[in-house]
């Protein structure tokens, strides 16, 4: 069972959960960078107004090929209780997602809002079936049980090829 992580990090948070959960349940790692990058200004203004317009940013890598990978695993920070543009923009340019599973989850100060539903439809309109979901708040990252949790959940459903 192949397994591919693909995540944006503003702050670092995003990028420590899924490198936690990566470290215990294996697989490769995809970290979507946005072009260019936000400032601490620009995140909490142009970056929140496109999170909640649904924008995709221009985004490295440009394409991300999960042919060959049978789950996903998608992290996303939440902006105005949406999925950052990079996370937009990262599951509009999965080429090879039909028929793949993904586990979903987002890392928030507050309220997730809309973004694991509107993760799951982004990802159903690629042919992705999203079979896990779970969200952290700023307190949950630092839980080591909670971070178990998301990881058997991966396992879990890695497990069901």
């Amino acid at each position: 069972m192949k397994v591919c992580f693909i995540y944006h990090s503003y702050s670092g948070i995003t990028r420590k959960v899924a490198g936690e959960v990566r470290a215990a349940c294996g697989g490769d790692a995809i970290e979507v960078v946005p072009r260019p990058r936000y400032t601490p200004l620009t995140a909490y203004t142009l970056g929140c107004v496109r999170a909640r317009n649904g924008t995709c940013d221009p985004i490295d890598p440009e394409v991300i090929d999960v042919s060959g990978y049978d789950l996903l695993v998608i992290g996303t920070p939440v902006w105005a209780f949406r999925a950052t543009p990079a996370v937009n923009a990262a599951v509009a340019a999965l080429q090879g997602a039909e028929g793949k599973r993904a586990v979903v989850f987002a890392t928030c100060g507050g309220s997730p809002g809309e973004t694991i539903p509107r993760l799951r439809e982004a990802l159903a309109g690629k042919g992705t079936r999203v079979v896990g979901e779970m969200v952290f708040m700023r307190k949950d990252t630092e839980d080591a049980e909670k971070v178990a949790a998301l990881s058997r959940m991966v396992m879990n459903a890695a497990g069901e090829s």
